[in-house]
């Protein structure tokens, strides 16, 4: 971790990256609609304590409490565990949330059986289908940081397939992984 990145607090509140394109911002804003006020309250100040865990995660929970289920509190579940490279309760989050974006979407739980027609996986206007896709994503990219390059690899071809355009930059994260078999990366 970077000086930088070790020393900036984050925020677990479905925020716009300066990277993110104007549909990313407009998903992630819908992303927080219908988040109770307590719910927001505690997600900013689980960003604040972000160096004292366990304040941290009782913000978390407090925020969990407030909107059980709710994608902004998952969002920052997901974040906080994955800031501090704690990856294997990231990929529990992301599993939760995949199941949860699957089902907002229609879908079968299994992420295996989605198919391109299932949902509008092609319109960046589409927030619940990008939500999936987004999470899909995340769960591609923990499995292969975890060594699980398998299961990495069917979820970034999952992706690839429902995203043939690449609007989300599978493409970037099967060329790690390819690298990483072919034993050319420098994880």
């Amino acid at each position: 971790m970077s000086a930088a990145t070790a020393t900036r607090t984050p925020s677990f509140l479905p925020e716009v990256p300066a990277f993110a394109t104007d549909s990313d911002a407009a998903t992630l804003a819908c992303l927080g609609i219908g988040l109770p006020e307590a719910a927001e309250r505690h997600l900013r100040l689980a960003g604040l304590a972000y160096h004292r865990d366990e304040e941290a995660l009782a913000h978390l929970q407090a925020a969990w409490e407030a909107a059980p289920g709710h994608a902004a509190v998952y969002i920052g579940m997901y974040r906080f565990y994955f800031y501090k490279n704690r990856l294997s309760e990231a990929l529990d989050v992301a599993r939760a949330c995949l199941k949860k974006a699957a089902l907002e979407n229609g879908l079968a739980e299994d992420w295996r059986a989605a198919k391109p027609g299932d949902a509008d996986f092609n319109s960046f206007e589409a927030v619940l289908p990008r939500f999936f896709l987004f999470t899909l994503k995340g769960y591609g990219y923990l499995q292969m940081r975890l060594g699980d390059l398998d299961e990495g690899r069917a979820a970034i071809e999952k992706l690839l397939e429902l995203d043939p355009s690449d609007k989300l930059g599978g493409k970037v994260l099967m060329n790690v992984l390819e690298r990483r078999i072919h034993g050319d990366d420098d994880d």
